[in-house]
């Protein structure tokens, strides 16, 4: 049996408590180190999950020998610099969503990764769940063929606060974060890549800095349209929602679940050894590292979202 896979992880807030409850399930995998932007906060967190080391500095945690690679949950604008970070130190990386809030930041990485020939991923979970991993079988066995992608990604977010209902230190991003999911989903299940793509947004907030609310047009080279709209303003239900239209079927996904078009549950038990997306998400990171081979979501695999990001973001600013 090969030797436990040594991770350091990034973040202790909604997303870094995700990927350490993620971890817990599987096998041949030691967090052995954990890093946050408050030293109590860490230590406590890295005391209930069983950690030795507990920083504020992802230096120290580079610093190890025993880490083989670092999963990153840190604020956005963090993203790109870190993960260039572990990269320059021999280190494997994860980064969650968004891997950049630039096209350049994120050129930067994509071209870092290529010249390192280490396992540098991206965290679009939405390849990994189990009910979007229904749909892209359905499609590669020829039994489904999208027409048209619904998404509405609404979130009551009108203050500077996390998922936790904790202030936060930086400004979330409707099209840098949540579009960018609902992009590279989009060219992932039609197989094809985007040769159209329209924006709007409404007012900027005044303290904030960011629109509120916006709505995007994708379509596909395969023929099939995406119509996206996203609202920090909205007050319930709150979550990303997507009905695929297509020649066979509607299919109405709300993260880890599945639902037809008269809201009869699907079975997606059965699609992969997991229901946590998270959890299936890191399993692919680590299969990649010890197999030796580019994973899904590789850094160079998503980059065409972000080239399709800053095409909108240019038009947004027009």
């Amino acid at each position: 049996m090969s030797r436990p896979l040594k991770l350091a992880l990034a973040g202790v807030g909604a997303f870094g408590t995700k990927h350490l409850d993620g971890l817990r399930a599987i096998d041949g995998v030691e967090v052995v180190s954990l890093v946050g932007h408050d030293l109590g906060k860490t230590k406590s967190a890295a005391y209930k999950y069983g950690i030795a080391h507990a920083t504020t500095q992802l230096s120290d945690s580079l610093a190890l020998p025993q880490v083989d690679a670092v999963i990153l949950c840190t604020p956005t604008p963090l993203h790109a610099g870190q993960a260039m970070q572990c990269l320059k130190a021999g280190k494997h990386v994860q980064v969650e969503i968004p891997l950049a809030d630039s096209l350049a930041d994120a050129k930067a990485v994509a071209a870092l990764a290529a010249q390192s020939g280490l396992v540098a991923m991206c965290g679009h979970t939405r390849r990994f769940n189990p009910s979007h991993q229904y749909v892209h079988q359905e499609t590669l066995a020829g039994r489904f063929s999208l027409q048209h992608m619904d998404v509405q990604t609404y979130f009551f977010r009108r203050s500077n606060m996390n998922a936790l209902g904790q202030p936060r230190s930086w400004t979330d991003h409707l099209l840098w974060h949540h579009a960018a999911h609902t992009v590279d989903l989009f060219a992932y299940q039609t197989g094809g890549e985007v040769v159209q793509a329209n924006a709007v947004q409404g007012p900027v907030h005044p303290e904030l800095g960011i629109a509120m609310d916006m709505s995007i047009q994708l379509k596909s080279s395969t023929g099939a349209i995406c119509t996206l709209a996203l609202s920090f303003n909205n007050d319930g239900p709150l979550g990303s929602f997507f009905r695929y239209i297509g020649d066979t079927a509607t299919y109405i996904a709300r993260y880890d679940d599945l639902y037809n078009g008269k809201e009869e549950k699907i079975d997606v038990s059965n699609v992969d050894v997991s229901m946590n997306g998270i959890e299936l998400q890191d399993r692919e990171f680590i299969a990649a590292i010890r197999e030796g081979r580019e994973p899904n979501a590789s850094v160079a695999k998503v980059l065409p979202c972000y080239r399709v990001l800053h095409q909108l973001e240019q038009q947004l600013l027009a």
